[in-house]
């Protein structure tokens, strides 16, 4: 197996296209063709369907494919260390965040990154936090924003910071401002939550089941925080999240946040990497700065609703 035949095969299933694949990576056809040829026969299955309409992985190819990315990727990092030859920090870092957080944290890490490391080439996703975990697993990503449910086995954690979840509603005669929910309360309510295993729902259930109380009451399943906003702002229904990724609306009237206490739902942020794949400079310089600079939102007020936790505020690899 070589590298140009995983770069082959990604060239592939990306373009949907043996053709346009060719093109991408700068060879004949034939010479494309055969080279994955080689790479099917060495693993023993198609990697692909052809059709006229192009081509689509078969079920080996998408097992393989998250494989083939990581492998590359991780190629591409070993060779920026070994040609770097000062300490500026350099190469493409792949940053993981959840759609809930996205909105509070991808725009001042994308300026950070740029004012003080113009050398490396950040990538921000956003994702389910279950894709994000797959993701970071394989080595599609470095680093991932995640939330601790007791479940990040594999990855180095470092705590952020803490959210309380409130019940969020649209505004109206009944939703008072200022109050507070309890839990057995808030639970009551027909919800709206991501489906599971995503974003809070692990929490929330867990959270039921410690309290003795019944599974929450979920009518719809909606992942998107922007189909959520929409859902929410057409009076069709609540949820369950912190204040942040719903802050202009809330700010501006629209929706509502109650608190919810007794006992509190919270979700603790925590930034991850693989135990088992080596970060390279940049992604510890992008991590340190991640860390440092939710510890300075949280601390200027920036971050409603999130509290620092307690302990070193300061990344580590290991």
């Amino acid at each position: 197996m070589e590298l140009r035949q995983l770069r082959y095969f990604v060239a592939i299933a990306d373009s949907g296209s043996f053709s346009k694949a060719a093109e991408r990576v700068f060879v004949a056809q034939s010479a494309l063709s055969h080279q994955v040829a080689q790479l099917e026969d060495e693993l023993g299955g198609s990697l692909f369907h052809r059709s006229r309409r192009g081509v689509e992985l078969t079920d080996a190819g998408q097992r393989f494919f998250p494989h083939a990315v990581s492998i590359l990727r991780q190629a591409e990092e070993a060779l920026h260390s070994a040609r770097q030859t000062d300490d500026e920090p350099r190469g493409k870092v792949v940053f993981g965040i959840p759609h809930s957080a996205s909105n509070a944290l991808a725009l001042p890490l994308l300026r950070e990154v740029h004012q003080r490391f113009p050398r490396i080439e950040l990538e921000l996703t956003e994702e389910l936090t279950g894709n994000l975990t797959r993701q970071l697993r394989t080595g599609q990503i470095n680093l991932a924003v995640l939330f601790d449910d007791g479940h990040l086995g594999g990855f180095t954690r470092t705590g952020l910071l803490s959210e309380q979840l409130c019940l969020i509603e649209p505004a109206g005669p009944g939703t008072t401002s200022g109050a507070t929910i309890t839990l057995a309360q808030a639970l009551a309510q027909p919800l709206i939550l991501p489906a599971s295993p995503h974003g809070v729902r692990p929490l929330i259930e867990a959270a039921a089941a410690r309290a003795g109380l019944a599974p929450p009451q979920v009518f719809a399943d909606i992942s998107s925080i922007s189909i959520l906003r929409t859902t929410l702002l057409a009076g069709l229904g609540r949820t369950l999240l912190p204040v942040m990724p719903l802050r202009p609306e809330i700010e501006a009237g629209l929706l509502v946040a109650t608190p919810v206490v007794n006992p509190p739902l919270e979700r603790v942020l925590v930034l991850c990497a693989s135990v088992h794949i080596p970060l390279s400079s940049a992604s510890q310089a992008v991590a340190g700065l991640a860390v440092a600079l939710v510890q300075r939102l949280c601390t200027e007020g920036h971050w409603p609703g999130g509290t620092l936790l307690p302990g070193d505020a300061s990344f580590s690899a290991t």
